[in-house]
């Protein structure tokens, strides 16, 4: 394996304007490729030219395990996290493999509009190659007329959040017969955002012979019937990390649940570099920004409630280094791929501990290294063992300055095991 930093600058695309705007939708950081080339997946050669005119030499270990059989047309599942390379993963074998001009053969469904986006930004670097891909982004929180006029354009590929898709096919202005290719990314976050419903919706106006591809970062029960239910015996790809990265140091500041907003003020002010802060609540989101703003901090926020205008802009700006510190709720986080994140501060403690792992993942991208601080209380005392056990060590016991620590009541075994780190 060798890594490969993705880069606008000093790349053969850098010179072409288009590739360059296209790309710029697109989050770069550096990524895990493989010693393969393109050449042997498969590929056409008009793919291959985008391929080439983009930059990209050697396939991440998601694509050179997808591609091959998903331009053979076979289904499958493939688990791997986010910032992987798996959207050109399932795009590479679609723009190959749909009849075009022949109104939607392409569904690509998206959990949030962020990750629908970038899934679109993508594929507009095929519109005006030698494919002449035509596809348009269904999504909510926008204006509904535009897409309108978007959809008389005859698209081959659609890219949509759930929701959105299902208000089009209502008003009759979209028609799904035709799909020949159906991707469900990030299934598990779909899940978590109570899609499942909508995606069964969906699914049962589709053509039931068609090719289909689903992406997840984890594999809960739910997404297994999923599968089950909807694929044809699908081939399993199943690059997802078992642990997190070695380059973060993992930091648990247990606390009443009184005083978890001073322990994440203090952690703010203390612990420098661009942070990450994850909150259930869009009341929690707020009210941490207000005060950080009082405080004269640099900071944006990201939640369900902000438009998608605004959405766009936060992470931009967090991305630019304009804001050092993002807040996002867990609904909204998933389209987050940012490069050069140093902290990532779980205000609250995921549901999962794949969760936990997938949102430590933001940060030590290939050799760097980063910081993931835990805010905890009695009651996640379950879910922090579980933790533990993912990740194979007990997560070290700091304490913030001013903040009193709650005092777990241990067993000599864990007394023995653990080793309290005081920061």
């Amino acid at each position: 394996m060798m890594t490969a930093v993705v880069s606008d600058h000093e790349s053969p695309r850098a010179e072409d304007p288009e590739v360059r705007d296209a790309l710029a939708a697109i989050p770069q950081h550096p990524v895990e490729t493989t010693d393969r080339d393109f050449l042997g997946l498969g590929l056409e050669p008009a793919v291959l030219e985008v391929v080439a005119r983009i930059g990209f030499e050697h396939p991440t270990p998601i694509q050179a395990s997808v591609i091959p059989d998903a331009v053979a047309g076979k289904d499958l599942i493939g688990l791997a996290e986010t910032g992987s390379g798996k959207t050109a993963a399932f795009v590479l074998p679609i723009v190959q493999r749909l009849r075009r001009g022949r109104g939607v053969r392409g569904l690509i469904v998206s959990p949030t509009r962020e990750i629908a986006l970038q899934t679109k930004a993508f594929l507009d670097l095929f519109r005006k190659s030698r494919l002449r891909v035509n596809s348009v982004c269904l999504i909510g929180g926008v204006k509904i007329g535009p897409q309108f006029d978007q959809l008389r354009r005859d698209p081959d590929v659609l890219v949509v959040t759930p929701g959105r898709l299902l208000d089009h096919s209502e008003r009759g202005t979209v028609s799904l017969g035709g799909v020949e290719e159906l991707v469900l990314d990030e299934a598990d976050h779909m899940l978590d955002l109570g899609f499942m419903p909508q995606i069964q919706r969906i699914v049962s106006q589709l053509p039931r012979q068609r090719h289909t591809m689903l992406f997840s970062a984890t594999m809960p029960p739910p997404i297994e019937r999923l599968a089950q239910r909807y694929m044809k015996d699908p081939l399993r790809i199943d690059l997802s990390p078992k642990g997190a990265a070695s380059g973060i140091e993992h930091r648990l500041y247990l606390v009443d649940e009184k005083d978890k907003k001073r322990c994440a003020l203090t952690l703010l002010e203390k612990v420098p570099g661009s942070t990450l802060v994850f909150t259930k609540r869009r009341s929690d989101a707020e009210w941490l920004c207000r005060v950080l703003e009082r405080g004269e901090h640099s900071v944006a926020r990201i939640h369900s409630d902000r438009s998608q205008r605004h959405r766009v802009a936060a992470l931009e700006s967090f991305r630019a280094g304009r804001h050092r510190i993002l807040v996002a709720t867990n609904i909204a986080a998933r389209g987050i791929d940012v490069v050069g994140i140093e902290h990532i501060l779980n205000y609250d403690l995921p549901d999962t501990p794949e969760d936990y792992i997938h949102r430590a993942g933001r940060t030590a991208r290939g050799a760097a290294e980063g910081v993931v601080s835990s805010i905890g209380t009695w009651l996640d005392k379950s879910l922090i063992r579980q933790i533990e056990t993912a990740l194979g060590h007990p997560l070290p016991r700091c304490e913030a300055d001013g903040v009193a620590p709650y005092r777990e009541m241990q067993s000599l075994q864990e007394r023995r095991r653990r080793s309290p780190l005081r920061r």
